[in-house]
């Protein structure tokens, strides 16, 4: 492939992670050709809303590529949300062609009764930040080009099945830890197929 046509790439790490969380995933992506971007949202521990975050994610992507420039966006875990909302409600996908969201609670998760705290709350199964994000995800996500991709093994995300969204492409990787997830040389095959493959024409 010729790496001209390759859009750069944006990754959004999760809960308590930073950056420093792809540094596998940047270097396999980079390693094949691909401009590949990411940094670290603040604050990463569940005390500010998701919707902050996005925020970040937003500025990010208007201070580092030109306004006529595509990209393609990977969200994992909390980063999945994070991207999510910058899709649906930030006009994201008006900027984003490929999107893939990695074990993210998109139905929520029981772990997030576990801390108070406000952005963790949000990732509660029926949050009314997800009851808003699902509630048009097929006329909003519908338009870029979709993978879901998640392990039935994941005890971070409960149950495992949550992280499926119902729309794109989905692929089931078993994978036994969530934090392995970015890591694992099977699933950054997938990736690289996935950000590699023409998009459909409308």
């Amino acid at each position: 492939m010729n790496n001209n046509h390759r859009n750069p790439v944006l990754l959004i790490h999760g809960i308590y992670d930073t950056f420093a969380k792809f540094n596998t995933m940047k270097k396999y992506l980079t390693d094949l050709g691909w401009s590949v971007h990411c940094f670290s949202l603040k604050p990463n521990n569940g005390d500010g809303h998701l919707e902050h975050l996005a925020e970040q994610v937003d500025d990010y992507i208007n201070n580092n590529f030109h306004s006529e420039q595509p990209i393609d966006l990977i969200g994992f875990s909390m980063g999945g949300l994070v991207t999510r909302y910058y899709l649906q409600r930030l006009g994201g996908v008006e900027k984003v062609q490929r999107y893939i969201n990695i074990s993210a609670p998109n139905n929520g998760t029981i772990t997030a009764y576990a801390l108070p705290k406000p952005g963790i709350k949000q990732m509660r199964p029926n949050s009314q930040f997800l009851q808003d994000l699902n509630k048009d995800i097929v006329t909003t996500l519908n338009k870029i080009d979709v993978t879901v991709i998640w392990t039935p093994y994941d005890l971070m995300i409960l149950p495992a099945s949550s992280s499926k969204i119902g729309i794109g492409k989905e692929i089931q990787l078993p994978v036994l830890i969530h934090e392995q997830m970015v890591r694992n040389r099977k699933l950054l095959t997938i990736i690289a197929d996935c950000l590699s493959k023409p998009l459909k024409i409308s």
